[in-house]
């Protein structure tokens, strides 16, 4: 629909649910074409291991700063302490990934 206000043409939006102006899209939920849901499930699974390899392999490193660290070299022990929480945090990110983005999703839905 258009209306002329002070000789130039305004366009209005339809309102919701009207069905005019081509303006409406459905929100369907996510569904995987048919035969990569086990691809994607098995790319997930390999980043979330590469994830506990790399989580592992930080707290080691940080232990190491630490000890190495611990006389002449206290900024190095520092470096490794303030390493954890990073680490910790990384880790329960990439635990989490996958039931915050569901959750997400499904929110919008």
């Amino acid at each position: 629909m258009a209306v002329r206000v002070d000789n130039a043409l305004v366009a209005l939006a339809a309102p919701p649910g009207s069905g005019g102006g081509g303006t409406q899209l459905n929100n369907p939920a996510p569904e995987a074409p048919a035969g990569l849901e086990e691809v994607a499930e098995q790319w997930i699974s390999w980043a979330k291991w590469g994830c506990l390899v790399a989580g592992a392999l930080g707290l080691l490193i940080c232990a190491g700063m630490m000890a190495v660290g611990r006389r002449n070299r206290s900024y190095l022990a520092a470096e490794g302490a303030a390493g954890i929480p990073w680490t910790v945090a990384g880790l329960s990110l990439a635990a989490l990934a996958v039931p915050i983005a569901a959750q997400i999703m499904n929110a919008t839905s």
